[in-house]
C-alpha cells in the first residue's frame, strides 16, 4: 500500500506539473480555445471521463448471463 501511494502522489505531482509547464510556451492555435490556459490538460480529463462514462452505458447494454454461450447438449443428443 506505501507503494501504490508514492505512484498515486508522483502521478498528481507530474500532471500538476505539466499543467504549470503549459503557461511556459508559446502556442500556434488553430480555434481560439487552445489559447485557454490547460485547454489541453482539461479536454483531455473531460474525455477520458466521457469515454468511463460511456463504457458504463455500454456495459449495461452488452452485459449477458454467465451462461449465454454455453451450448444446451440436450438439443443435440449428447449425454456429456
Amino acid at each position: 500500500m506505501k507503494n501504490v501511494n508514492k505512484v498515486y502522489w508522483s502521478v498528481i505531482i507530474v500532471c500538476g506539473l505539466l499543467f504549470i509547464a503549459d503557461a511556459l510556451y508559446h502556442k500556434h492555435p488553430y480555434f481560439s480555445l487552445e489559447t485557454w490556459f490547460g485547454f489541453y490538460g482539461l479536454y483531455g480529463f473531460i474525455a477520458c471521463v466521457g469515454l468511463v462514462l460511456a463504457a458504463k452505458e455500454m456495459r449495461r447494454m452488452l452485459l449477458r448471463d454467465e451462461k449465454y454461450y454455453e451450448t444446451d447438449n440436450r438439443d443435440k443428443g449428447d449425454d456429456a
